[in-house]
């Protein structure tokens, strides 16, 4: 292998293989980039063991990899907003920006969205890989490649925060203290959030939790959703105005709702099971909102101000750093649950 562009392909379920592909070239539009640092998302390790998310099926080989930054390698034709040597962030996914969704500035829900490392399109776990320049963001100079690779994750507690409506002095609870769920802990704190309360089954995770700024947390020990609402009510001294469920777990489900005070907001995060038996009557009655979020929209500016400014702190987040000819073992630590971020360098300077 002269490792020309070494990528890494999933070509079935349990297949990842690191293969030598050509160097693409941009289109009219896109820019050409030379890949530095690659998050693993839990979707990239679902994808791997079990070769689907919900509708999306791995039906052909595909390459991982969508938390990325990168440098600027060649521009395309009519690219103005960027040029060689700019080091920035990516956005994977490119909507189709004609449709209403895009035209209303939900891009997100565009029906013709090519997501990185989302059946049928290719992610960016390689050394070089192409996307449209206007999804790619300039990184200041202080801002780090890896901080520029968890611009991905951050943006999605911007937009669960933006859905749940987050204000100034808000109690917040967030269920789960994954790599999501700590992310949202220290947006809504960033967002204002006087108290956050945060639950998970694993001690280590409420650990870092607290760390990264949560005033409470609940460790999980009761399959009962209202034994884990009576401790977080007692640590808040009330019920929360928001709720960010991040686990997709049933009972985490149920916990929400029932912790979450009349006339607040629920916002779910956390994929777990398509049907899920919810307190549906007791939230209706209450007027407690449940809302959705898919991925985010528009949130890349924040995110990266939120950095930049430092606002927020997200090094802590890295636990393990892999390099791009060792990311199957990074996989296999991602898949034992090892951690909290594993990042992948792809910096040839770094072999």
């Amino acid at each position: 292998m002269t490792d020309t562009n070494l990528t890494a392909v999933l070509f079935e379920q349990n297949d990842l293989r690191m293969e030598d592909c050509p160097i693409p070239l941009p289109g009219p539009g896109q820019v050409l980039l030379e890949m530095k640092e690659v998050g693993i998302c839990g979707s990239d390790v679902h994808y791997w063991t079990h070769g689907r998310i919900g509708d999306f099926v791995l039906k052909a080989p595909m390459v991982l990899g969508h938390e990325a930054s990168a440098i600027v390698s060649k521009l395309g034709e009519g690219v103005t907003n960027l040029k060689v040597g700019d080091r920035v962030a990516i956005e994977p996914g490119v909507p189709c920006r004609r449709c209403n969704y895009c035209k209303n500035g939900r891009y997100n829900l565009c029906l013709e969205m090519k997501f990185c490392a989302t059946p049928p399109y290719n992610g960016n776990l390689a050394r070089f890989y192409v996307h449209d320049a206007d999804f790619c963001f300039k990184l200041p100079d202080h801002v780090t490649f890896e901080e520029g690779a968890l611009l991905e994750p951050l943006s999605v507690a911007v937009h669960a925060t933006n859905r749940a409506g987050l204000k100034l002095g808000n109690t917040v609870l967030v269920c789960g203290a994954g790599p999501i769920g700590l992310v949202n802990i220290i947006t809504a704190k960033a967002k204002g959030a006087s108290l956050v309360c945060a639950t998970d089954i694993d001690s280590s995770r409420l650990e870092m939790a607290k760390k990264l700024g949560a005033d409470f947390t609940v460790q999980v020990t009761s399959r009962d959703p209202l034994v884990t609402v009576q401790a977080i009510e007692e640590a808040l001294g009330d019920k929360a105005d928001v709720a960010i469920e991040c686990s997709g777990a049933a009972p985490s489900l149920k916990t929400a709702i029932y912790a979450t005070k009349s006339g607040g907001v629920v916002v779910l995060v956390g994929l777990g099971q398509e049907m899920v038996e919810l307190p549906v009557v007791n939230a209706g009655v209450r007027e407690v909102d449940i809302r959705g979020i898919f991925r985010y929209v528009n949130c890349y500016p924040t995110a990266l101000a939120m950095i930049a400014s430092g606002k927020v702190d997200v090094k802590p987040l890295v636990t393990h750093r892999y390099k791009l000819e060792e990311s199957i073992k990074a996989f296999e630590a991602a898949k034992r649950g090892e951690g909290i971020k594993i990042m992948i360098s792809c910096d040839r300077s770094k072999k």
